[in-house]
């Protein structure tokens, strides 16, 4: 095929009359350039990829993503599947292809006596949390509430259950699955288990999953939820507490840390305002009380210059960061999965105060371990089992002048970080589609995996967009 500037493959998608056959065998909605929603249905969540696909076709179900599958296939455009459009790399949408924006499929069912949930691959977190909580059920999901379900799930996804529940791939039942030839497919232990392998951490390499079926857990209404802010002077003894807590914590703790530039708010102090903080939170995912009898210790370093304990209903806490990580900012994000914890490690993650606040990313450690890592490392295509934490740099921005230095600034935090790292990151949450550095994310054990079940799914590679891992030769 020859490749043709974006306004060429455009014009020549438009001049195709088999749009119009692709709208006669589609219940879905077909989006051109020419409609006046067309940019409204290109835009995704990173405000820093300005795509134009030369249609957005929005699905309504597995028989409409087999259509679309087909017909692109057939006029030889590359595929980009939405659910949420959350991925900082903005591989869901493309120039001159097609987009499957899963959005109008958001259907939830709950059966609370077997404890299932069925969910449709467009949904997003507060779709399954809404209906889910209906019943005083949950499963893991992430911690902004428009996030998409499936692209956070096929990359593994964890939360604030997930020490006590498992990451969000760990409780997928089954699934359906629509591959690369427009065939649709059941993936379960019991039905295509290779298949069922990949899709649990080995992100959207595999087909467009339609529906997920998910264990679902007592779980609920209401959270424990600790935040404590630290002048740069107490920094080092605050993370060393979260590290300290997190060696034998409960499943239901989840410790965090970040290295953060204090945001004008009334509750912190005038004189801290544009300057670095350490940030360390705790969330009890269990008995409140229970949970409330670790305050003195989560409490017990230093004098905090903001000090937050509140039990919020479960769904509140899911929706705390949308606003600051709402659509059009200016995202970057890099992971690094950390086992050890030793002195240079806190050297190295503190380092970034140093920085310029104006282009300084964050560093944010998240803690693994628990439910998650009692999974087998070859039950899963997740690589992350033996982690402790999950450090993830990230960089929100709105002034496209500031694109240069913010990216290199977190590339160079993430670079400092790297040798102190498992060398395997979070799928979701990496910044190149090299093949060494995707690679490196799975662990190559796990790669190879991946791209033999790549070959035998998608022998040519249809579904690149992502985290990508070719299929293997032969």
């Amino acid at each position: 095929m020859t490749t043709l500037a974006p306004d060429e493959q455009t014009r020549t998608v438009l001049e195709e009359s088999a749009v119009a056959d692709l709208r006669k065998g589609f219940d879905g909605e077909v989006v051109l350039p020419a409609d006046p929603i067309y940019d409204a249905a290109r835009h995704v969540w990173n405000g820093m990829v300005d795509k134009r696909p030369a249609v957005v076709v929005r699905p309504r179900g597995a028989a409409d993503v087999a259509a679309a599958i087909r017909f692109a296939r057939a006029h030889e455009l590359e595929i980009a599947v939405r659910c949420g459009g959350h991925g900082t790399s903005g591989q869901s949408t493309t120039d001159g292809g097609i987009v499957l924006d899963l959005g109008l499929m958001r259907g939830v069912r709950v059966d609370p006596s077997n404890r299932r949930a069925w969910v449709q691959g467009g949904c997003l977190l507060a779709d399954v949390d809404r209906e889910t909580q209906a019943h005083g059920l949950a499963t893991t999901g992430g911690v902004i509430s428009h996030t998409g379900v499936g692209g956070l799930t096929l990359g593994g996804g964890y939360g604030y259950l997930g020490r006590k529940l498992g990451l969000a791939c760990d409780n997928v039942l089954s699934a359906e699955v629509v591959t690369a030839d427009g065939e649709i497919l059941t993936a379960s232990p019991d039905e295509h288990p290779d298949l069922y392998w990949g899709i649990r951490g080995g992100g959207g390499n595999f087909g467009v999953v339609t529906a997920f079926e998910f264990r679902v857990h007592p779980f609920g209404p209401d959270i424990l939820s600790v935040d404590l802010a630290y002048s740069i002077d107490d920094g080092p003894a605050a993370i060393r507490a979260v590290l300290s807590i997190a060696e034998d914590a409960p499943d239901e703790v989840v410790a965090s840390a970040a290295v953060v530039t204090a945001r004008p708010m009334p509750m912190i102090p005038d004189a801290f305002h544009g300057r670095p903080l350490v940030w360390a939170s705790y969330t009890y995912a269990g008995d409140v009380d229970e949970g409330k009898r670790l305050l003195p210790r989560l409490k017990a370093v230093g004098e905090p210059i903001l000090e937050f304990a509140d039990v919020m209903p479960y769904v509140a806490l899911q929706r705390g960061g949308d606003d600051t990580q709402r659509h059009g900012q200016r995202q970057y994000a890099k992971s690094h999965f950390i086992r050890a914890t030793p002195d240079a490690f806190v050297d190295a993650f503190l380092a970034r105060a140093g920085a310029d606040p104006a282009v300084a990313a964050t560093g944010s450690l998240g803690q693994l371990g628990g439910a998650i890592s009692r999974v087998g490392p070859d039950e899963t295509a997740f690589s992350g089992r033996d982690a402790l934490f999950d450090l993830v740099i990230a960089s929100t921005w709105e002034d496209p002048a500031l694109d240069a230095d913010r990216l290199a600034a977190g590339r160079a935090y993430g670079e400092s970080i790297r040798p102190l790292s498992t060398g395997r990151s979070y799928v979701n949450a990496i910044d190149s589609d090299a093949a060494d550095i995707v690679r490196a994310a799975f662990g190559s054990d796990n790669y190879d995996r991946l791209a033999s079940v790549k070959a035998r799914y998608d022998p040519d590679n249809v579904f690149h967009l992502n985290q990508n891992v070719p299929p293997s030769p032969g």
